[in-house]
């Protein structure tokens, strides 16, 4: 069925097209179409329309059609053609017999309860009546068809149509309480409607009456800016009338800034085409415009001609907002012609219809009217936010037990990772525990204190007591640092110089004191206020004292440098002259047993640790000294230790 009806409704609009492309005046092939749209029973407005966009204002086929809808009981086709009549007789200034049309159109759309047409027809009306100054009547259609738009949840682009037409006559009526700003806002309102539907002439419309409420408000160059912006999209779609009314109002700007020739010209231009106009509503303010810059410019002849012309139509066609306009100027005018008698004549008639127009009972309906809308709009939000609100609880309540068990679940998850974070520090703390007890056993090596001890033995055998003492207060001194520095993370730098200068003293006692020791400091360092892992250099001088001097033959020496290379470091060099790395390791190779060394590898992983807590981080490295013939000169340690 539904297929059978597209096609049908294909054909006729491929009818239509050829039969207006073709064969206008063809009353015959016009007539088969009418009769093929009333066959359709046709309900949906945008659908209907788009058949008769081309006829729109052809009054003999819009009544035909309406006269054949009416045959054969198509109300929905009859309340149409209702609306096209009703806009029609409207655009020729017929208000009597558009408002009879639109009120017949609407009693049938209200029997089909048919919501867009019901909506098109009340703004219709308001249309008109606000053209007719009656602006109670208006207000009462424009609130009724926006009020029934606001109700329809699922918009159809003709109801979002109509609801810009709704708030735009409402901004309109706005306009006639001197409501500028309001108005701004309603028209700013059905703009953003127009945007999103992408309707070019209702952007014209809107940025004009924007532009009519800035001059209300005295900004001439902000409404001149709108009316220009309006012009432009009647221009892009070829709309003569358009055109005319920006023109109309632009050339009234420029009465107001005194740019009076220039307005002239304005009207000039487009006074042609107001005159082929059926519509005269327009053609009435070129000529009051004319009339009035005449004025100004002292041409009281030429501003009484069109001042009469503009008067004439206005009353032909009841259009008493500009009768009132007339009057007051053709009063100005007697006046500068010193006819005192018809200047008080036409200013009592001025004053007559501003009263009409202006009744205090009729502002306060209207205000009353508008207060009333809004409240009633308050309401019906506060309605709809209490549901919504209703509804939420409802599913926070549904939704509580599924947060209960998510908050447990992420609470459970913390702790888990809290236990983990916990398990890792342990480990942690327990490593550097473990390097901390690894450093001592290496620094109180059973084999070192045997060893020291027997040095210091050899003194007492060979009654040497001053020496025995010495050194045995030196060993004694020793080993409460490294007992002390055990439970330290970290020592000054003058602590550990201290400590390395007892333990080579204590070492040197074995080679009969032949290695000489040397420290050279930087004058500009400050030794306590730098820090390091306790008894780091250690296992360096040991390295020097026992791989690489303790097999030389010679002098031996051990050079310690401290020095300040950089902003972020200090350097520590430790410089043996003995018989080298490679030298070493092969003696080492060939001994009987082989002692493996753990105190360079400790060393290193303390000093990882150490630089966690820095910025930067440690550098070390190892350099072979080479003398003539590429041979081994000793060895140098290269630390660097960073610094806050």
């Amino acid at each position: 069925m539904q297929k059978t009806f597209f096609f049908k409704y294909l054909v006729v609009l491929l009818a239509f097209s050829f039969g207006h492309g073709h064969s206008q005046s063809n009353v015959n092939e016009k007539h088969i179409n009418l009769d093929s749209i009333v066959s359709l029973q046709i309900t949906s407005y945008e659908a209907i329309n788009k058949l008769f966009k081309p006829f729109s204002r052809d009054s003999l086929i819009i009544a035909s059609f309406l006269n054949k809808s009416q045959a054969k009981n198509y109300n929905f086709g009859s309340s149409f053609a209702y609306n096209l009549l009703g806009v029609y007789c409207r655009n020729t200034s017929q208000y009597e017999k558009a408002i009879a049309f639109h009120f017949k159109g609407l009693q049938l759309a209200k029997a089909l309860n048919n919501t867009e047409m019901k909506i098109l027809h009340l703004n219709m009306l308001g249309v008109v009546y606000r053209r007719k100054d009656a602006v109670r009547s208006a207000l009462d259609y424009h609130k009724e068809a926006l009020v029934l738009a606001d109700m329809v949840s699922n918009k159809t682009e003709t109801i979002k149509r109509s609801r810009a037409v709704s708030l735009n006559s409402i901004g309109n009526i706005y306009l006639a309480l001197n409501q500028y700003k309001i108005a701004i806002e309603q028209f700013t309102k059905s703009l953003k409607i127009e945007e999103n539907l992408g309707n070019i002439l209702g952007l014209a419309i809107n940025y004009h009456n924007i532009g009519y409420a800035y001059e209300g408000l005295g900004d001439l160059n902000k409404a001149l800016e709108f009316y220009k912006k309006s012009l432009n999209y009647n221009k892009q779609i070829n709309s003569k009338l358009g055109k005319v009314i920006c023109n109309s109002s632009i050339a009234k700007i420029y009465i107001k800034q005194d740019r009076t020739e220039e307005a002239i010209k304005i009207n000039e231009t487009i006074l042609n085409d107001a005159k082929g106009f059926r519509d005269k509503f327009h053609l009435v303010d070129i000529y009051t415009n004319q009339g009035w810059a005449y004025l100004k410019l002292g041409d009281l002849k030429k501003a009484k001609f069109n001042l009469d012309e503009s008067l004439k139509i206005a009353i032909n066609h009841d259009f008493k907002s500009a009768i009132e306009e007339n009057y007051k100027y053709l009063s100005l005018l007697a006046e500068q012609e010193k006819d005192f008698k018809n200047a008080l004549y036409y200013i009592k008639e001025s004053r007559k219809y501003s009263d009409e127009l202006k009744k205090e009972q009729n502002f306060q309906y209207v205000n009353d009217a508008i207060i009333k809308y809004d409240t009633e709009k308050i309401e019906d939000q506060l309605s709809f936010l209490e549901r919504e609100n209703e509804i939420v609880k409802l599913k926070f309540k549904k939704n509580m037990n599924l947060v209960i068990i998510c908050g447990l679940v992420l609470f459970i998850l913390i702790i888990l990772g809290y236990i983990l974070y916990r398990q890792r520090l342990l480990k942690k703390e327990k490593r550097i525990l473990t390097l901390e007890q690894d450093v001592l056993r290496s620094q109180m090596n059973p084999h070192f204190m045997f060893n020291s001890l027997n040095s210091i033995k050899q003194y007492i055998i060979s009654n040497e007591k001053k020496n025995a003492v010495y050194y045995l207060n030196k060993f004694a001194k020793l080993m409460r640092k490294i007992l002390e520095a055990s439970k330290a993370k970290e020592v000054s730098l003058f602590e550990e110089l201290e400590t390395i200068a007892l333990y080579f003293n204590i070492e040197n006692i074995r080679f009969s004191n032949t290695i000489e020791f040397t420290t050279k400091i930087d004058d500009t360092i400050n030794l306590e206020g730098i820090k390091l892992p306790s008894l780091v250099l250690q296992p360096f001088i040991e390295n020097a004292i026992w791989h690489g001097l303790s097999s030389k033959k010679g002098d031996k020496k051990i050079i310690l440098e401290v020095l300040k290379t950089s902003k972020n470091h200090i350097t520590i060099n430790i410089t043996d002259n003995g018989i080298g790395r490679e030298q070493s390791a092969f003696i080492k190779q060939n001994k009987t047993i082989k002692k493996k060394s753990v105190g360079l590898t400790l060393t290193k992983e303390r000093l990882l640790n150490f630089e966690k807590n820095y910025k930067h981080k440690f550098q070390l490295n190892f350099e072979d000294l080479k003398g003539e013939n590429n041979i081994a000169i000793g060895t140098k340690v290269i630390l660097k230790i960073p610094i806050r």
